[in-house]
């Protein structure tokens, strides 16, 4: 069995779930705290010497491991092509799904990363406008892209590795009071998502610690 080393609230953590859900391959969800030094220990420095999180475990003798969310999700589409496919359509609609994809895997969700965030500056009110600005920038970015490639969902009527990347993105935008429903294409789309087991299953919320507070 597989085994995640994850963050609740990482939004690239968020995408490896849903795809393990929605493809619906067992795995065993490990917590790494990224707030309190202990996705910088030494043991998870061994994972992955960049102290992030998703971490993704291969069973084998010995293990594989396996970093950057993206990576992980072309893996498990290489690794499983009999179980359903977030890589679906033409060359050139898979194309498009990647450039979604990367438009928030590179323009967006970096900046609101806390090590990214803390080095901007130290007020928590700096922060989340920065953070904001940018969030706001890539969804109008995606917004246009998605009004000439979306059916049901980002690309057609298939769920895809855009939409894996999108759904933890619009509850990070929630977090730094970005309204995403200010965008009818996407809003349409993340209605559609909402419906999917996977992203019932996948939710941050249902990995949040219970002692969490902030």
């Amino acid at each position: 069995m597989y085994r995640l080393f994850h963050y609740w609230r990482s939004s690239s953590s968020w995408r490896v779930r849903f795809a393990l859900d929605f493809k619906g391959i067992p795995y065993e969800p490990v917590a790494v705290s990224l707030l309190n030094g202990e996705s910088e220990s030494p043991e998870h420095l061994s994972r992955n010497p960049l102290g992030t999180v998703p971490v993704l475990e291969i069973p084998g003798t010995p293990a594989s491991l396996l970093s950057e969310s993206l990576a992980i999700l072309h893996f498990l589409e290489e690794a499983h092509p009999d179980l359903p496919c977030l890589l679906p359509g033409t060359p050139l609609e898979r194309a498009r799904i990647r450039m979604l994809a990367e438009l928030i895997n590179s323009g967006i969700q970096p900046f609101h990363n806390p090590p990214v965030l803390a080095q901007h500056s130290a007020d928590p009110v700096e922060q989340k406008s920065w953070a904001a600005g940018f969030i706001e920038k890539g969804l109008h970015a995606y917004e246009s892209h998605c009004k000439k490639t979306h059916g049901l969902y980002s690309v057609g009527d298939a769920p895809s590795i855009a939409d894996a990347c999108l759904i933890p993105q619009l509850y990070s935008a929630e977090r730094f009071e970005v309204d995403w429903r200010a965008f009818p294409v996407i809003s349409g789309v993340e209605t559609n998502l909402r419906a999917l087991p996977a992203y019932q299953s996948s939710h941050a919320e249902r990995f949040k610690p219970l002692d969490f507070k902030g």
